[in-house]
């Protein structure tokens, strides 16, 4: 059976960068010796997304660099352990820092460096580089290659984001998180999955984290088969709220017969009539203070 095991690091941040490194390190290791192909973390693992409340310069000054030796040691585990890494970072950048992901395969190669697009400007995230752009990669795993997009937590609130990533081919989404995962944001990332073809895994904190609630999921994209007469919940996993690792198993096999066959995705788009979608005008009442185009 072609499947792959995405375990979901649903951990609380420690007190420093170091402690950070330490327990990663510790729950990736026991990711793997429960079987998974790719371990993700959660928004920002680096500082644990500790950016609300504090002077800007202090949370600056803990954003590091992306060959730093915290990435480094991540790209060495996931060597070791034969397993991909999904780990995220206050990432160094000129003058104002990013919100990152670097996605290591298993054979601790760097296939994916994407920084948050849509920073929340509407808040602390202002002060933020916001990303340039989505990128999808070819991961090698035990079950073969999959093709693997990510995007951070506001992302998901923006139907563009995971419409480039399937239109640049991608069967799994990868989506850091830092915020309350409630029914209307797991409603957006189920959309997400159903309209694109694709799946879905969403790497919360814990309830015990400000801000957070757990609720860590995997949308697996296929809401029809043949042998059902109604449609399926794509959810193939839902996280409580406490602190642990979430295990879904992904049939590859079945996703892709499904996007062989079914009518979402790239089917019956019709690019030519979207023109407005690149109009970069705003007007009322979606003009806000501190937009960046």
């Amino acid at each position: 059976m072609n499947v792959l095991n995405i375990a979901l690091l649903q951990i609380a941040p420690c007190n420093s960068l170091e402690e950070n490194l330490e327990k990663g390190i510790r729950y990736c290791t026991a990711a793997k010796e429960g079987g998974a192909d790719i371990a993700l973390f959660p928004e920002m693992w680096s500082n644990g997304y500790n950016i609300y409340g504090r002077p800007v310069e202090e949370w600056k000054a803990e954003a590091v660099a992306a060959d730093s030796a915290f990435v480094h040691a991540f790209r060495s585990l996931a060597k070791t352990l034969d397993m991909a890494i999904g780990i995220t970072l206050l990432e160094q950048y000129g003058n104002a820092p990013r919100n990152s992901l670097i996605l290591f395969d298993r054979f601790g190669a760097q296939k994916l460096h994407y920084a948050k697009v849509h920073t929340c400007d509407f808040d602390v995230e202002r002060n933020l580089t916001p990303g340039e752009d989505f990128y999808v990669t070819k991961l090698d795993t035990a079950c073969g290659t999959v093709k693997v997009g990510a995007m951070i937590c506001y992302d998901r609130e923006f139907p563009e984001s995971a419409r480039i990533l399937m239109l640049k081919g991608a069967e799994l989404i990868l989506v850091p998180n830092a915020c309350p995962m409630e029914l209307n944001r797991l409603s957006q990332l189920r959309a997400r999955a159903f309209e694109n073809m694709t799946a879905i895994a969403t790497c919360n904190y814990p309830a015990c984290v400000p801000d957070c609630n757990g609720g860590s999921s995997v949308f697996d994209g296929v809401v029809y088969l043949p042998e059902l007469a109604h449609s399926r919940d794509t959810c193939i996993l839902q996280a409580g709220e406490q602190e642990g690792i979430y295990t879904a198993t992904l049939d590859l096999e079945q996703l892709r017969r499904y996007r062989e066959s079914e009518v979402h995705g790239n089917c019956y788009r019709r690019p030519r009539k979207y023109g407005l979608l690149t109009e970069t005008r705003i007007e009322e009442p979606f003009i806000r203070e501190g937009y960046r185009a």
